[in-house]
C-alpha cells in the first residue's frame, strides 16, 4: 500500500496491523516497552496514543519521549485530559533544555534513546 500512495502520507494501522500493544491490553508497561523495541527494530514508527476515557494522567507523555517515539496520538486540544499530555511535553522539553532532541524530518521512526 505505502509503495502504491508513497511516503508523503502515513498510514496509522492501530488496532490494525497489531494484536496487543496498548498498555491496557498487555500484562504490563514492560511489555509495551518491548512490543516498542519489536516494532522499531522491525522499521516501523511508533505511535504512542491515549484511550478513550482518558484521565489526565501524563504517563503516556513521558512514555512517548522516554522510548523516543516520535508522535503522540492525543487529540485536539480541546479538553483537560488531552491539554495535560501536551502540557506535559512542554515541561518535559523545558527541563531537557538543551539536551532536547527534536525529531524534526524523522518523526515517523526517530533515533533510539537506548
Amino acid at each position: 500500500m505505502t509503495a502504491e500512495i508513497g511516503e508523503k502520507v502515513q498510514i496509522v494501522g492501530d488496532d490494525l496491523l497489531v494484536t496487543n500493544p496498548k498498555v491496557n491490553q498487555i500484562e504490563s508497561v514492560t511489555e509495551s516497552i518491548e512490543a516498542v523495541k519489536m516494532s522499531k527494530r522491525a522499521g516501523w514508527g511508533v505511535m504512542a496514543s491515549q484511550r478513550s476515557g482518558e484521565t489526565e494522567d501524563t504517563f503516556i507523555a513521558d512514555l512517548s519521549v522516554g522510548l523516543s517515539t516520535g508522535q503522540i496520538k492525543t487529540g485536539a486540544p480541546c479538553r483537560s485530559e488531552r491539554l495535560a499530555k501536551y502540557n506535559q511535553l512542554l515541561r518535559i522539553e523545558e527541563e531537557l533544555g538543551a539536551e532536547a532532541v527534536y525529531a524534526g524530518a524523522s518523526f515517523r521512526v526517530p533515533v533510539e534513546p537506548y
